[in-house]
């Protein structure tokens, strides 16, 4: 088969692999029908992501129809349409049971990471892949629901709403900023709703972008371009600062935005993929009484965002700004990777 194999920092190809084989009775093997790239395979790329070995194949987010199954897997049947998450559960260890699978310790190749497709193991930028523990893994599909709004169920979305919305404690009549518009942003800002707040100010450099939070949900919008940026997300808070500061991108500038932002008794939720260290301003925080959480999606929540996606509640499809064939794996990424020129925000890859 083929499949996008990492090289090392900034070396990729599209080339042939075997095909993927069961390995244990709790594998299924899926024909990938769609797939995206995520903002995480660009740090591997970059080389911030130094347990990811030469010779992997990427990619973490699939949609795709199990072709096998091994013998122990229970709820699942050789033709089911099913959403790949970006975690791979054992459902039995004890951070399973206390529904924090991203740090699964039964998960192969490193005790305490729920995340291994494309990182550990190999991913799902290929035309097929195994997947381990396939019952926790693997959600069937309903009839009615694309591939273009599926995907987006594999990651982004839980992520923006797990480790922004949820972790940030956001609850009915809060002001949240999300910084950051890019897919988790916007992931953040299309799930406050279900929290009930009751402004969400999208932050961001690109007008682009900001475009993009409108029709996603954000009530207010501005560029962080603007030299009174502050000012104008503080006047929309009474000059009080917002209940939730979602960081969104994983730079230092964007977290000690967060953190000017916060009023206090607020929170901010770290949602970023950081490559570099943050400067933790204790001496300026510590009075203002502010929680700072941090986390990796644990994709518990997928179940209830697809019932939402199926009630035409939430419609991640909007996603998605470019659509490739696999073979057209490389012109992807080159898309995906000039963002900021080619207004890209999730690409779907499709056979």
């Amino acid at each position: 088969m083929k499949a996008l194999v990492y090289h090392g920092p900034g070396e990729k190809s599209w080339e042939d692999v075997p095909d993927p084989q069961l390995q244990t009775p709790t594998d299924a093997i899926v024909q990938v029908e769609t797939t995206t790239i995520c903002g995480t395979d660009l740090h591997i790329l970059k080389g911030d992501v130094p347990t990811v070995e030469q010779g992997r194949i990427l990619g973490h987010e699939g949609v795709g129809t199990i072709t096998e199954l091994g013998s122990a897997v229970q709820g699942l049947e050789v033709g089911d349409r099913v959403i790949i998450s970006c975690i791979s559960p054992c459902g039995a260890c004890a951070y399973c049971h206390q529904s924090l699978p991203s740090h699964c310790l039964a998960a192969e190749g490193a005790e305490g990471v729920g995340w291994i497709l494309g990182h550990l193991i190999d991913g799902t930028q290929a035309e097929s892949v195994r997947i381990p523990f396939a019952d926790s893994s693997l959600h069937k599909l309903p009839d009615g629901i694309g591939d273009e709004a599926a995907i987006m169920l594999s990651d982004i979305l839980p992520t923006g709403f797990e480790i922004g919305v949820r972790n940030g404690g956001v609850k009915p009549g809060d002001v949240v900023a999300v910084v950051g518009a890019g897919p988790v942003g916007l992931s953040a800002i299309m799930t406050s709703s279900l929290y009930g707040a009751s402004r969400v100010i999208g932050i961001d450099l690109d007008d682009n972008r900001l475009e993009f939070a409108r029709k996603f949900g954000a009530t207010d919008t501005v560029n962080s371009g603007d030299d009174d940026w502050f000012k104008q997300v503080i006047a929309m808070t009474d000059g009080l600062g917002v209940d939730v500061a979602i960081e969104a991108v994983g730079i230092p500038k964007t977290f000690d935005m967060c953190a000017e932002l916060i009023r206090p008794g607020g929170a901010v939720a770290n949602a970023g993929v950081h490559g570099t260290s943050v400067e933790l301003k204790l001496q300026d925080l510590w009075i203002k009484d502010v929680k700072i959480t941090t986390g990796l999606v644990s994709a518990t929540t997928t179940p209830m965002l697809l019932k939402l996606v199926a009630q035409g509640k939430l419609e991640p499809a909007l996603f998605v700004t470019h659509r490739f064939k696999l073979d057209e794996m490389m012109d992807a990424y080159d898309t995906f990777g000039r963002a900021a020129e080619t207004k890209a925000m999730k690409v779907a890859i499709s056979r």
